[in-house]
């Protein structure tokens, strides 16, 4: 039987997507579960997976459309089967033999089949089609010989037909997508700040404890961003309001408490999401923190990666900012900034002292969030900043 592909609905109240490019082409054999075609949402563009085993055939939307959720835009056939008749070139009644699939496949182009054996991560595809690099000459740096972002830009200098070079910038899809979103909640969404500086002493201990202990030896390297996901995820059971949406005018407190972390990708920003991190140990973030890391600068992340997020945090302090505001994404009601960890003079008992001192800017959905709300989220994560808390049994 036939497998349809269809434009699948990758976010809540999603009624289309934009198709951004095709990863196989009509005629080509596919596998479950590898990767067949890019979706764009309002977050990122995702990839998304061959729902069967097969042959690619009957493609019917082109990269650039806005389609349908659950329309068919292709299908997926064994020899001797033809796509339904109502669905691109199934319309002519033409038959995809055994024998004609076997020789879309054999080495009458040498060019063509080494592309279909090559590993190539999404962002060296896009990377080679923008600077006419053929990919067929490059060997792979990534594992098992992936060819990557860094193995395409080399050769881009010396490709045979560049893309002209235009007097304007040209933006990623991700960066436009940023672009509408941050312009829309700006707009839309009525922001207000609290600001605080916090002792970040018992933060550094703790990440040293924690380096230093048996259970991290196997895992990723814990950073200061992994406490703040556990230490926020705790905070906010006591503080449900932080942990809203503005839905259709009214309230909406979520059961779950999920942490987006904003990341920086090339392109853009995205936030994939930690869910239920108010139930991980401090380990177990780590590893989640690493692995959607991973991903994203990749552009690997899957649909779940990105949705369900509660509560944002951006951290920019590897970057030596020492304070910013951020803009809150709908439907989200908050977005805490976290600058750098420096030195600072403060008045400890009377007396001056230096203490490694930190700025976290809340800014709040007034909608939702009052100024003692806010406030008062901001005076528990403070304290519990101060203790080192770090979550599950890992403090």
């Amino acid at each position: 039987m036939p497998i349809s592909v269809v434009m699948p609905a990758l976010e809540m109240a999603q009624e289309s997507g934009k198709l951004v490019s095709w990863l196989k082409k009509d005629g080509d054999r596919i596998v479950k579960g590898e990767p067949l075609l890019e979706v764009e949402t309002d977050k990122a563009v995702m990839e998304i997976e061959a729902p069967g085993d097969g042959i690619l055939a009957g493609i019917s939307a082109q990269p650039g459309a806005e389609i349908p959720v659950g329309k068919t835009i292709a299908w997926i056939i064994q020899p001797g089967e033809v796509p339904p008749a109502d669905i691109g070139e199934a319309a002519t009644g033409r038959r995809i033999a055994p024998d004609a699939s076997a020789k879309r496949t054999a080495p009458a182009a040498e060019t063509h089949v080494i592309s279909r054996e090559l590993k190539i991560s999404p962002k060296a595809r896009r990377l080679a089609k923008e600077h006419g690099v053929d990919l067929s000459g490059l060997k792979g740096s990534g594992p098992e010989g992936e060819i990557l972002a860094a193995d395409v830009m080399p050769a881009a200098g010396t490709a045979s037909s560049p893309v002209p070079v235009t007097t304007g910038e040209s933006r990623s899809t991700i960066a436009r997508l940023m672009a509408k979103r941050v312009t829309e909640a700006w707009i839309t969404v009525p922001h207000f700040y609290v600001v605080r500086e916090v002792n970040a002493a018992g933060l550094q201990s703790a990440r040293e404890r924690s380096a230093n202990s048996v259970e991290q030896s196997h895992n990723p390297k814990l950073t200061i961003t992994d406490l703040l996901v556990a230490i926020v995820a705790h905070t906010l059971i006591h503080h449900p309001a932080m942990n809203a949406s503005w839905l259709d005018g009214h309230v909406q407190h979520h059961p779950e408490i999920n942490i987006s972390l904003a990341m920086t990708v090339e392109g853009g920003v995205v936030a994939p999401v930690i869910h239920a991190a108010d139930k991980l140990s401090l380990a177990e973030i780590a590893r989640l923190r690493s692995d959607l890391g991973q991903r994203a600068r990749s552009s690997k992340l899957r649909p779940t990666d990105i949705t369900g997020g509660t509560f944002t945090i951006s951290n920019l302090g590897m970057f030596d900012v020492d304070e910013f505001t951020a803009i809150i994404m709908p439907p989200q009601s908050v977005v805490l900034a976290i600058g750098r960890i420096a030195d600072r003079v403060v008045v400890v008992d009377g007396q001056p002292a230096v203490r490694p001192m930190m700025t976290m800017t809340l800014s709040s959905d007034h909608r939702i969030v009052d100024g003692a709300k806010a406030a008062l989220f901001m005076r528990d994560l403070v304290k519990a900043i101060q203790l080192g808390y770090g979550g599950g049994g890992d403090h």
